[in-house]
């Protein structure tokens, strides 16, 4: 089965093509074809990248509408020198990252109206993202047309099993009828982070309590006890939790009450300032990328070597949460650009847990380790770096919607 998986976001959109023939592998496979869409570069304008059969093809074309650019890297599955497949009727299933399912949705479900509807419903929640997914699933039902089952993979759904007591939010009673309640968000990556784990570790997933830190421009932990998620950072929004990039994370709720009151900020300024003028940009003033902000440190720049700080501080006290949770711990996993590529983070976070028998290897943590443990042998806690494979997540997710809707 070949499928098609589409992570849309505001910014960018993240494509890959996978064939499952012969049933699922134990491992992540290489794609067949990789497409990136960058409409950040310059406005007007789409930055188009495609790798396949070798190739990578890059090219900038002008337009305003996200239609017309992913119309342009679709074409590319079956034209051209990174052509895969011999026509678009070979898709035969297309998985798509929706980051909010609110309630309803505990698991990933085939798209129907009453799903997109949902979804745009639920935009509410993730006014950043859900639209931005529903727009992708649009987009290959206007190409593939209506016969080709597309498939909704939400982020909330590895958190569906929260208990109340982690769930309901401290205010009044009467928010859960509103929905209003902690979701917690990136489940795709800490479940597929959670199986990768056990498989590295040769242990079942269900003997392990794990903290999973997916640490990109978003970032969240997971508490993850017998295969389950039973806590999380990020809450109702995915604004909640760690520093981040360009979000605040957890902060003082008092302190937007003030700015209404006392600076006339509005809910609009509220949410532009928390979601895109926040964390490491807004306490480093060179950006939300960690590269910039050590090139800053670099220079001397305090405020960055601040932002650092701080990003650490919060990241280790969220942790300690998280393990008193899960009333200890086997597996530490770092996740994501961050979590993936910056050893400074990872040795930093572990090195507040020595007093509990954690043990980072430092020469294997500065060699750029991939699906790797680098705890020493005497760790009480193997700490594992573990490249999130979200696409591969999605489009298994949509094998086994597929199949266990067609009975196979």
């Amino acid at each position: 089965m070949k499928i098609l998986v589409l992570n849309a976001g505001s910014s960018s959109q993240k494509s890959c093509l996978y064939n499952l023939a012969g049933g699922v592998p134990e491992l992540a496979p290489a794609p067949l074809w990789e497409g990136e869409i960058d409409w950040s570069v310059e406005p007007g304008k789409a930055a188009i990248q495609v790798k396949a059969n070798g190739v990578v093809q890059r090219e900038t074309i002008a337009t305003d509408f996200k239609h017309d650019a992913t119309q342009q890297l679709m074409q590319s599955l079956w034209s051209g020198k990174t052509q895969v497949l011999q026509q678009p009727s070979d898709i035969e299933a297309v998985g798509h990252r929706v980051v909010h399912g609110g309630e309803e949705y505990r698991d990933s479900v085939r798209v129907t109206p009453a799903v997109k509807a949902a979804i745009a419903r639920l935009a509410t929640f993730a006014p950043v993202h859900n639209p931005v997914n529903l727009e992708g699933i649009e987009a290959m039902e206007a190409l593939l047309g209506p016969d080709i089952p597309q498939v909704a993979v939400f982020d909330t759904a590895f958190h569906a099993h929260l208990a109340p007591a982690v769930y309901v939010y401290p205010g009044p009673y009467e928010w859960l009828a509103d929905g209003i309640r902690r979701y917690g968000f990136h489940g795709t990556s800490h479940k597929y982070c959670a199986h990768r784990a056990a498989q590295i570790l040769g242990r079942e997933l269900a003997d392990l309590r794990l903290i999973t830190c997916h640490l990109g421009n978003g970032a969240s932990l997971a508490a993850i006890r017998h295969g389950y998620s039973v806590d999380t950072t990020m809450g109702f929004t995915p604004l909640d939790g760690l520093m981040m990039g360009s979000r605040s994370g957890s902060i003082d709720p008092g302190i937007l009450i003030y700015l209404m009151r006392k600076k006339g900020y509005t809910a609009d300024d509220l949410d532009t300032m928390l979601n895109r003028a926040s964390g490491i940009k807004g306490i480093s003033g060179v950006g939300a990328d960690m590269r910039q902000l050590f090139a800053a440190i670099d220079q001397g720049n305090s405020r960055a070597q601040l932002a650092l700080e701080m990003y650490i501080h919060h990241l280790q006290a969220s942790l300690g949460s998280m393990l008193a949770n899960l009333g200890g711990l086997d597996g530490l996993v770092f996740t994501a650009g961050v979590g993936e590529n910056v050893p400074l983070i990872r040795a930093a976070t572990c090195q507040a847990f020595e007093f509990l028998g954690v043990k980072i290897d430092l020469e294997k943590n500065n060699a750029h380790p991939i699906d790797v443990d680098i705890a020493l042998p005497d760790s009480q806690v193997r700490i594992l770096v573990i490249h999130t494979q979200e696409d591969w997540a999605i489009a298994l997710e949509a094998w086994q919607v597929i199949t266990n809707a067609s009975g196979g």
